[in-house]
């Protein structure tokens, strides 16, 4: 069980990828969110649930109408979140597996009858490989081989086409309470213009439907000398997905799309001052990190990183500002040239 969010159930495709490969005639059972299923629906020889928590109560009752003849051998409960944990009533299971006690928000430990080995420091993805530790399998090489339809790549081919660098932009986080990850537009606007000047780059924006993101992406393209692609609101998850596969380098702060790209093998460069990349950044380009958290964390607290909670984050809305355009370009140019 992993409902949310887009990053985090892409983590979590990697742990289904490495039980199918240790154990290929296991029958899997994934309960997910109504948003994330629309990205992973197709995902071979995985049986989806639908957990759909805008429907509130009737949610809850319409999982367990489904599940009320069947029983799990294992329930792996990988989503420390209240209505995550009030979700494991509706399900039967011998064994209910939740994180260790520190990680165990919520009071998740209430609801599972074992756990996984504590660990300190951990990138949330190693903590989710942990699942499968606890019942005996050892993670190989990381796959996810997320399915993309022919009709998404070839719009994402479209778009993409040319002799020119592509980059993918996607310049805002979700939006939450005190949760400040996005960058300045005027930043946004400056790195763009520069990404043409020094590479001739095509620049594609995407994004969400929300207010805030359509006004992002609405100030870069008229900031930018040279039009940029504005995709924000425009795309589903399945075309964004193949946008990001088709992409050169993809730009963005601690988000989905820095998780989608990790599972096409396409460079991110993430900007990071808010949230520990060590724990959330993209798994396989912490190179390319423009990475400001240590500063913000010495801003904030006057402590260094290491004499604070693993994770902590900062909730200053000008910790992003110390991310400077030069250190954006300097991991770009390292991703379109890794030998450099």
């Amino acid at each position: 069980m992993r409902l949310s969010a887009i990053g985090d159930c892409c983590h979590t495709l990697a742990v289904v990828r490495a039980i199918q490969d240790a154990w290929p005639e296991t029958k899997i059972t994934w309960i997910i969110g109504r948003i994330e299923h629309q990205l992973l629906q197709d995902v071979d020889g995985v049986e989806f649930i639908i957990f759909d928590k805008a429907a509130g109560w009737r949610g809850y009752l319409d999982i367990r109408k489904q599940l009320s003849d069947r029983r799990f051998s294992i329930l792996l409960h990988m989503h420390a979140s209240l209505r995550a944990n009030f979700l494991t009533r509706c399900i039967k299971a011998d064994r209910i597996i939740g994180f260790d006690r520190q990680r165990a928000r919520d009071y998740q430990w209430l609801f599972t009858k074992e756990r996984i080995a504590p660990a300190d420091q951990q990138h949330v993805l190693d903590g989710m490989l942990s699942f499968i530790e606890h019942i005996g399998i050892t993670p190989g090489e990381l796959r996810w081989d997320i399915p993309i339809p022919d009709e998404a790549r070839a719009y994402a081919r479209g778009v993409c086409a040319g002799q020119r660098p592509a980059f993918v932009i996607s310049p805002c986080s979700s939006q939450r309470f005190r949760n400040f990850r996005n960058w300045d537009v005027a930043r946004y606007i400056k790195l763009g213009n520069e990404l043409i000047n020094r590479h001739g780059g095509k620049i594609i924006l995407t994004g969400g439907p929300s207010d805030l993101e359509k006004q992002y992406g609405e100030a870069i393209v008229d900031g930018i000398g040279i039009p940029a692609i504005n995709l924000i609101g425009k795309t589903t998850l399945k075309e964004l997905i193949a946008l990001i596969e088709c992409a050169d380098v993809v730009i963005c702060p601690d988000s989905g799309p820095a998780h989608m790209a990790t599972a096409t093998s396409t460079p991110v460069v993430g900007l990071y001052a808010t949230s520990n990349r060590h724990r959330t950044g993209p798994y396989l380009s912490q190179h390319l990190v423009a990475d400001r958290y240590p500063e913000a964390i010495e801003k904030e607290f006057g402590k260094p990183v290491e004499k604070l909670r693993w994770g902590q984050r900062v909730r200053n809305p000008d910790a992003m500002d110390l991310i400077q355009v030069r250190d954006v370009l300097e991991k770009t140019a390292l991703a379109l040239n890794p030998s450099a």
